[in-house]
């Protein structure tokens, strides 16, 4: 292996250089490496500072999770950070990129820190299930306050440098990491700075020692959201510790909390959500050399819902976009809304005060489809019917130049019929972004069977770039997302028949970890979107449509499978629900009958395990963890679960089956019976984890 970690003496400054791409993880190598460099730098009497800094296009941003579970590789981690720590000589972080998690934690243990203006830092650790274990939960309150530190730690979000300058996690905000670095070395040299060690300076959690409610209120706040989850109250309880124990007993409590979260159910699916990520960006089957197109214009077609969330996903990320309709007040109005979601944000503290101005700026709004000219990537977002997405396509074809990559926002539609409106069907192809835009993290990019290579790697590449976790999916009805929530959503509508309730169906789901359910998300979106598609397709569900009838649109008329106060999103059962389902099954000549929570859970989540089956059989999605991304992203199911086909592996694919056949028995639903692959992973022994 390449040296990776190297040392260079400037006069009396020695700089330490870890060089190990892409991120500069702490690895058992990095860590060896600056362990020599410290050992060399400290007995050279002719060095009198050391800056500890990083090539390439970040600071050591984590350590190298791959290591998790393993046996230790020396050296270990005390000695590493005592040899930084305890230096005889002033140690300097120079940052630049991110500094997370172990690379944060290495440089609290150097005696000062600077940062180019762009860095962040943080200790993420909780969205692996971890809390922080190389003494971050004992180092940062000391550095920053117990406040900032719980916000940081059991939220997991990293701040800005100008953040960390106001908290004093910095000293500095410099030019470059290495050069201002040594300049700031040089400051302390002759200037002759105190040099003191973290883990000795307990100034920072006198306030909070003298009223405990700073912290009790910190670790409320940001535990508002972690339900179902296990890291964020460990971490809450690791930094409790720095507060109440002298710093070795806290370090011992740290350690041991990171230890049984190591080991945890959640931990594993934590991580292996991280992978699975990381793994969908990774495009099989490419040619060699294939490289996205440079995009440098952006427009969108449509400023309603979702083509305003999608330019404002554009805008959020600083990227320039013009959004197009067909008529001025149309566009007004798409504008208004983005307008007042941001100043919304804005007042909420969410964003910066000046967030909303200046990313308006970034909006080019235009009349006309013509105003597509110049665009490298057009983005359509229109009404979701095939008559209208082949007319906007079709001028699009007219309108785009020439390698223009032509997106659809469509959830259901065959985007190859699509392209076969334009001259150009190899660069056409889906970017199937989820509702809000805004917000929701996954975009489904759906290739066509003649979609171009490089088109593909484009839309992952500008998917990444605003933020998004693209997944490519292949082609069928619904794609992935849809396809297998369609399964569940018949389970639920059939468990209406049967005698269950919403609120019942809905608590299983949410007890299970799901944001909402599906009767909540019904509600959110409109009823009467589906009545209307059902009408058009000529079909019927008795239930549905006669809430529909009743006027029960969902949340924005006040009522829809529950009753909402006014201004409120909250659900609140309606016993008219209930007697409206019992007067349509008597009209069917149906009974209720007592059903299970137990059942609900195995007929719904089984029946997406078993469409994921379908899908991957048919080749639909690449890898079970890419199925796994678009239900964590998409839907919300729970990190700690990994994915409905995580999942599936833990609980037991036989079981699964099993259960599957009994239900399609009962129900006498054939839909319902295991899939061609799940049988055979079965017959064989094997999880959905042996496809990788």
């Amino acid at each position: 292996m390449a040296e990776v970690v190297k040392l260079e003496r400037h006069d009396v400054v020695a700089t330490i250089t870890v060089d190990y791409p892409p991120v500069n993880a702490l690895s058992a190598a990095v860590r060896g490496g600056i362990l020599r460099c410290m050992n060399v730098a400290i007995a050279d009497p002719e060095v009198k500072a050391i800056v500890l800094t990083c090539a390439g296009r970040t600071f050591i941003a984590g350590a190298d999770i791959t290591e998790f579970g393993k046996p230790p590789q020396p050296p270990t981690w005390d000695e590493f950070m005592a040899v930084i720590e305890d230096s005889p000589k002033p140690v300097v972080a120079a940052i630049h990129g991110n500094a997370l998690g172990g690379g944060l934690e290495v440089a609290l243990a150097c005696h000062f820190r600077v940062a180019t203006k762009n860095a962040k830092l943080g200790l993420p650790e909780v969205k692996l299930g971890l809390l922080p274990g190389g003494g971050g939960t004992q180092r940062l309150p000391r550095a920053v306050g117990p406040e900032l530190a719980v916000k940081m730690i059991v939220g997991g979000d990293p701040i800005t440098a100008r953040d960390a300058l106001k908290s004093g996690l910095i000293a500095d905000i410099v030019e470059s990491a290495p050069a201002g670095g040594q300049v700031f070395a040089r400051k302390v040299l002759t200037e002759r700075l105190p040099v003191g060690k973290l883990r000795d300076d307990d100034s920072k959690l006198a306030a909070v020692k003298a009223d405990r409610s700073i912290f009790t209120n910190a670790v409320a706040s940001m535990t508002r959201r972690a339900r179902g989850l296990e890291a964020p109250f460990a971490a809450a309880e690791a930094v409790g510790a720095a507060i109440d124990l002298p710093f070795e007993d806290g370090l011992k409590k740290e350690l041991e909390g990171f230890n049984k979260l190591l080991g945890s159910d959640q931990s594993r699916a934590q991580r292996y959500a991280f992978f699975a990520e990381r793994a969908a960006n990774k495009l099989e089957g490419l040619p060699e050399g294939t490289g996205p197109r440079q995009i440098e214009r952006v427009a969108v077609v449509g400023a309603g819902t979702m083509g305003g969330g999608i330019a404002m996903s554009f805008a959020n990320a600083g990227v320039p976009v013009t959004l197009i309709e067909s008529t001025e007040e149309q566009l007004k109005r798409g504008l208004s809304t983005i307008r007042r979601t941001w100043e919304t944000s804005a007042a909420r503290g969410s964003i910066p005060a000046d967030a909303p101005a200046k990313r308006m700026a970034l909006i080019n709004a235009a009349v006309g489809l013509s105003n597509v000219k110049d665009a490298d990537l057009v983005i359509e977002a229109v009404f979701e019917t095939m008559a209208v997405k082949k007319e906007v396509f079709a001028q699009l074809d007219k309108c785009a130049k020439k390698g223009a990559v032509l997106a659809s926002n469509t959830s259901y539609l065959d985007i190859d019929e699509i392209a076969s409106v334009t001259n150009r069907p190899q660069d056409v192809l889906g970017m199937h972004f989820f509702s809000p835009a805004n917000v929701m993290k996954l975009c489904e990019i759906v290739r066509g069977p003649r979609t171009a290579p490089d088109a593909m790697m484009t839309a992952v590449s500008i998917a990444r770039q605003i933020g998004k976790a693209p997944v490519v999916v292949g082609l069928c009805h619904g794609f992935v997302a849809n396809r297998m929530y369609d399964p569940a959503f018949k389970q639920a509508d059939g468990l209406l028949f049967e005698g269950a309730l919403p609120d019942q169906i809905d608590a299983v789901l949410t007890k299970f970890g799901m944001p909402m359910g599906p009767f909540v998300m019904g509600d959110m979106a409109g009823l009467d979107i589906g009545w209307l598609s059902r009408k058009d397709r000529g079909v019927k569900s008795e239930i549905s449509d006669a809430l529909c009838e009743a006027g029960r649109f969902g949340l924005k008329a006040g009522k829809g499978w529950y009753k909402y106060e006014a201004g409120s999103r909250a659900p609140i059962p309606d016993p008219d629900v209930e007697r409206l389902i019992d007067e349509t099954l008597a009209r069917l000549s149906r009974k209720r009958r007592a059903i299970s929570d137990e059942e609900i859970l195995e007929r719904m989540l089984y029946s997406i395990v078993n469409e994921g089956a379908r899908i991957l059989e048919e080749g639909i999605a690449a890898r079970p963890s890419d199925i796994d991304v678009v239900w964590l992203y998409g839907f919300g199911w729970p990190v700690y679960r990994g994915g409905p086909m995580y999942w599936a592996d833990q609980v037991g694919l036989k079981h699964i089956a099993d259960r599957l056949v009994f239900h399609a028995k009962q129900t006498n639903d054939p839909s319902l019976e295991p899939a061609s692959l799940l049988k055979r992973l079965v017959v064989e022994g094997k999880l959905f984890a042996s496809l990788a």
